[in-house]
């Protein structure tokens, strides 16, 4: 154990271990056989991020990196309909030294570096407020669908600093440069229109269908092949930091991973079948 709970924690049989998915500020819940839902559950502080829940993300998202448990798909919410995530706690915050205010930083650098390294495809479904690393987070994701209800600003220069939790990167490839300058500079609220038509949601929905709709999407892509799903995302997301051949080049790379595997031969097999392919991650 460390100061801020358990590191990579399992629970152990003679015949299989298992990850332990209780966190002190997440809950973490199997649906069905391959989908993990993930909330932020501080709903007193409008989900609100302290210190312990960016080590209780980077605990799961390394563990799910390590060993996935057979989980093929993540949905991340927020807990109650109020907030999705209000961004880091003022409150825990306060009266911190310029030492431990960077040092506390530090965890946050590294937790969204586990949210967008995670080779499992993470959907977000923001379910109200998300702000400063809250909006952060829901760019960090691979894709997000919102409630009706959802609104976004990234705030902070209006608290004397900038977002430095990958949000001028994150918001800025998900929206485009100019509009991210817009955003960020003003620190103005938008809300889930605004969010749908500049990018950074894919769909909106209404509020009490929301993660019917992330799930539904989470079960279709757990159905898939795994290593090939894991391989399109990283050719996707690494590819669009390279110039177009050298893209390509990574593209065919992540393609010839998955030609010898035991799925590939599944999925032509199932074709030519005529059924379901029975995908193994193998």
């Amino acid at each position: 154990d460390t100061a801020y709970g358990k590191s990579l924690r399992f629970r152990s049989t003679d015949e299989v271990t298992e990850m332990d998915f209780s966190y002190e500020t997440l809950i973490a819940e199997r649906q069905g056989a391959n989908v993990l839902t993930v909330t932020l559950n501080r709903p007193q502080v409008a989900n609100a991020f302290n210190t312990q829940m960016a080590f209780d993300l980077i605990d799961l998202l390394e563990a799910l990196s390590l060993d996935d448990f057979d989980i093929r798909a993540v949905v991340l919410t927020g807990s109650g309909t109020r907030a999705f995530c209000a961004g880091g706690d003022l409150k825990e915050r306060s009266g911190m030294t310029d030492a431990a205010w960077m040092a506390q930083h530090l965890v946050y650098e590294r937790m969204v570096r586990a949210v967008i390294g995670c080779p499992i495809p993470i959907i977000g479904a923001v379910n109200g407020a998300a702000f400063g690393g809250g909006c952060e987070l829901v760019a960090a994701v691979d894709f997000t669908y919102v409630s009706e209800t959802a609104k976004f600003a990234q705030t902070e220069v209006t608290l004397g600093i900038i977002p430095g939790a990958g949000g001028t990167q994150t918001l800025a490839r998900a929206v485009g440069e100019r509009r991210a300058k817009e955003l960020i500079l003003t620190g103005r609220v938008f809300g889930a229109q605004e969010a749908y038509n500049w990018g950074l949601a894919n769909e909106i929905c209404a509020p009490e269908m929301l993660m019917t709709c992330a799930l539904e999407t989470a079960e279709r892509i757990a159905a898939n092949a795994p290593i090939a799903v894991r391989q399109a995302k990283q050719a996707i997301h690494k590819g669009l930091q390279m110039g177009l051949m050298d893209g390509l080049s990574f593209e065919i790379e992540a393609y010839n991973r998955t030609v010898p595997t035991e799925d590939r031969k599944e999925g032509v097999a199932a074709f030519n079948e005529k059924r379901s392919p029975n995908f193994k991650g193998k």
